[in-house]
C-alpha cells in the first residue's frame, strides 16, 4: 500500500502500479472518516493507516457499493464496531437486492453478494460527515455520493471521474484503464455529475482510481468535453 497526504487528506493505495483503488483517511480534530473500504484484503493496511496517525477511524463512508469500494467493509466493522457506517440509500438497495436495471439502464459492476455489515445512516444531498459534505453524483451508478473538503478544497468524487489511463469522467472509456468506464451505468448522468463537482471549483480531486490531482478544474473541464463529443457521436 502507497499513502500520500495533502493537509488533512490521506490517500491510500492498494496495486499502486497494477489496478490502483484508493481509499481515503479525512483527518479532524479529534479522529477520522475512511472513505470507501478498497478491496477485501486491504483492512489491516487501513487500520495500520489510521493507527500511524494516531486517530481512530469514527466514520466510514462509502461512495457506492462496488466490489473495489466496499470490499474490506465486513472486516472492518468487526475491528471498528463503534464506528459508524454511512451510504447512499440507492446504493445498499442495489447491494442486498442485486438489482438489474435502474431507469431502464442496465446497473454495471460487481455488487459483491455476502457483506453483511449493516449501515447505521443513509446519506443524501447536502448533508455532513465530519468536515465533508455529501454531493448526490450519480452515473457511474445509481446512487454514488462524492464528498467535498471546504477546509481545502478537496473533493472525493470516488468513481464519477477516474484519473488513472487519462482524467475522463465516468463512462468515457480510456484504454489504458477502461474499467471504471465498465462499470458505469448512466453515461449522461455522470456528465451531468462530472459539470456539478467543476462548479464546486475543488483544488483537488481525489478519486477511486489514479493519483490526487491538484488544480484540476480546467483538466476536468477538458473531460466533459470530450464525454460529451463521445455520446454525441455514439447516440
Amino acid at each position: 500500500m502507497r499513502i500520500r497526504k495533502h493537509d488533512n487528506l490521506y490517500q491510500l493505495t492498494f496495486m499502486p502500479q497494477l489496478f490502483p483503488v484508493n481509499c481515503y483517511l479525512i483527518e479532524e480534530d479529534d479522529d477520522l472518516t475512511l472513505v470507501d473500504a478498497a478491496m477485501p484484503s486491504s483492512a489491516q493496511a487501513i487500520l495500520s493507516a489510521a493507527r500511524t496517525i494516531g486517530k481512530p477511524i469514527r466514520r466510514i463512508v462509502l461512495t457506492h457499493a462496488h466490489a473495489d469500494h466496499i470490499g474490506a467493509l465486513d472486516s472492518l466493522h468487526a475491528a471498528l464496531p463503534d464506528a459508524e457506517i454511512m451510504v447512499s440509500k440507492m446504493e445498499w438497495d442495489i447491494l442486498q437486492h442485486q438489482m438489474n436495471t435502474q431507469d431502464g439502464h442496465s446497473i454495471k459492476g460487481s455488487y459483491p453478494k455476502n457483506i453483511k455489515t449493516v449501515p447505521d445512516v443513509f446519506l443524501d444531498e447536502g448533508d455532513r460527515v465530519g468536515s465533508l459534505e455529501v454531493i448526490a453524483s450519480p452515473g457511474h451508478s445509481p446512487g454514488l455520493l462524492a464528498l467535498y473538503d471546504r477546509r481545502n478544497g478537496a473533493v472525493l468524487a470516488g468513481d464519477a471521474f477516474q484519473v488513472r489511463g487519462g482524467l475522463a469522467v465516468s463512462g468515457d472509456i480510456r484504454w489504458l484503464f477502461p474499467f471504471p468506464a465498465w462499470g458505469t451505468w448512466h453515461k449522461a448522468r455522470s456528465i451531468q455529475s462530472a459539470q456539478k463537482l467543476v462548479d464546486l471549483k475543488p483544488e483537488i480531486l481525489a478519486t477511486g482510481h489514479g493519483d490526487m490531482l491538484h488544480s484540476p478544474v480546467p483538466m476536468m473541464k477538458q473531460a466533459i468535453l470530450r464525454a460529451e463529443k463521445r455520446i454525441k457521436t455514439h447516440a
